[in-house]
Parts: C-alpha cells; sequence; structure tokens
C-alpha cells in the first residue's frame, strides 16, 4: 500500500461501509427492481450499478471527471441526460397498465435490459462522478510513485463493500417480490409510490447545482 500512497485504509473502509449503508438512489433502485420483478433481476441491477461505479472510477484515475468539475456545460448535459432517465422509467412505472405490471420496468427483456438500466442510473449522475474525484484523493498521497494505481485500488475497494451490499439488498428485494405475487393489489400501489420516487429523484438531480 506504501508504495501507492494509500494512507488510513482502515478508515476509508469504514467511510465506505457508512456510505454504502446510507440510503439513496441506488438503494431504493435495487429494492424496487427486485421488489417488482424478482432476485435475479434486482441482482443484475446491482451489478449494473457496481460496473457503473468502475466508470467513474477509472474517470477519477485518469482525470476525466475532472472535467465536469470545471466545465459547467459538461455538467449540465450529464447532469439532464441522467434526470430524463430517471423520469422516464418513473413515468413507465406510473402508466403502466395492470396488465403489462409484471415485469415493470424491464418488460421481459432480461437480466441484460436490467444490468443496463442500473449501470445507466449511475453513469449518468454527475454528482457520483465528483464524489469520486473528491473522495477518493483524500485518502491518496499524490507524492506516491504510483497514486494512480492508489485511487484505482481504492475505487475497487469501494466497489467491493457496495457490491457486498447491494447483494443484500437484491435479496431483501426478492422477499418482497414474494409477497408482490401474492397480493397482486399491493404491487399495484408499489409501482406508483415508486414511479413518484423516481420521478423525485430525476427533479432532484436536475436541480442540483456544479460544485
Amino acid at each position: 500500500m506504501t508504495s501507492l500512497g494509500i494512507q488510513h485504509f482502515s478508515a476509508f473502509l469504514l467511510a465506505c461501509i457508512a456510505l454504502n449503508l446510507t440510503p439513496g438512489l441506488d438503494t431504493f433502485y435495487i429494492l424496487t427492481r427486485s421488489g417488482r420483478e424478482g432476485r435475479a433481476v434486482g441482482v443484475a441491477s446491482a451489478l449494473g450499478i457496481n460496473a457503473g461505479c468502475i466508470v467513474h472510477t477509472l474517470a477519477a484515475v485518469l482525470g476525466i471527471s475532472a472535467i465536469l468539475m470545471t466545465s459547467a456545460l459538461a455538467f449540465s448535459v450529464l447532469k439532464y441526460l441522467g434526470a430524463a432517465y430517471l423520469v422516464w422509467i418513473g413515468l413507465r412505472m406510473l402508466i403502466a397498465r395492470e396488465g403489462t405490471r409484471q415485469p415493470t420496468v424491464t418488460r421481459g427483456e432480461g437480466l441484460g435490459a436490467a444490468f443496463r438500466q442500473g449501470m445507466l442510473t449511475n453513469v449518468l449522475n454527475p454528482k457520483v462522478a465528483l464524489f469520486f474525484l473528491a473522495f477518493l484523493p483524500q485518502f491518496v498521497s499524490m507524492q506516491a510513485a504510483h497514486p494512480q494505481f492508489g485511487l484505482l485500488v481504492l475505487g475497487l475497494s469501494f466497489i467491493g463493500t457496495g457490491t457486498a451490499w447491494s447483494m443484500v439488498l437484491a435479496l431483501l428485494g426478492g422477499h418482497i417480490h414474494h409477497l408482490l405475487t401474492t397480493r397482486p393489489r399491493f404491487g399495484q400501489w408499489m409501482d406508483r409510490v415508486c414511479g413518484m420516487v423516481l420521478l423525485g429523484f430525476g427533479v432532484k438531480l436536475a436541480l442540483q447545482r456544479q460544485g
């Protein structure tokens, strides 16, 4: 770890766990997908979200994320794309007819669709990119021989803890799915609530400012 410039790795892991346990869009999204479409879809969505984190880690290592911090245009474009995507998913859940509610979002397109959609919700969020750019360097000395590799190791460590927690959420959502299959009316109610929440996340993202 010394040659990579990594400092206070134990504190970093504790911070990662605390951040992963904090409810947010990813938590809600995984629970929603696994709850409505089953554990396998939840796992695929969780893997997609964490694949998005790999993209953000590589962007932070290569310095690409810095563009979002310095370019208002780049930040706004990514922000509005992400917001529009969340609003689109939310609207699909709200307007889905009763006969097409299972599955709700992937509409039977399979685990690949769930993976891609989970990845897009993460990649198109500029705040996640800026988080990786601001958080990881705090635990790496830039005077080290290979600080880029240190950033990469930290990013992968964060993704490791995040993936473990995501699997727990997917399994929990699987139990919710079992409940929904036996109570269709509850599933319809959940669709409406989840659709509204995703719309809210989309609007919140659209209103966020750079910095």
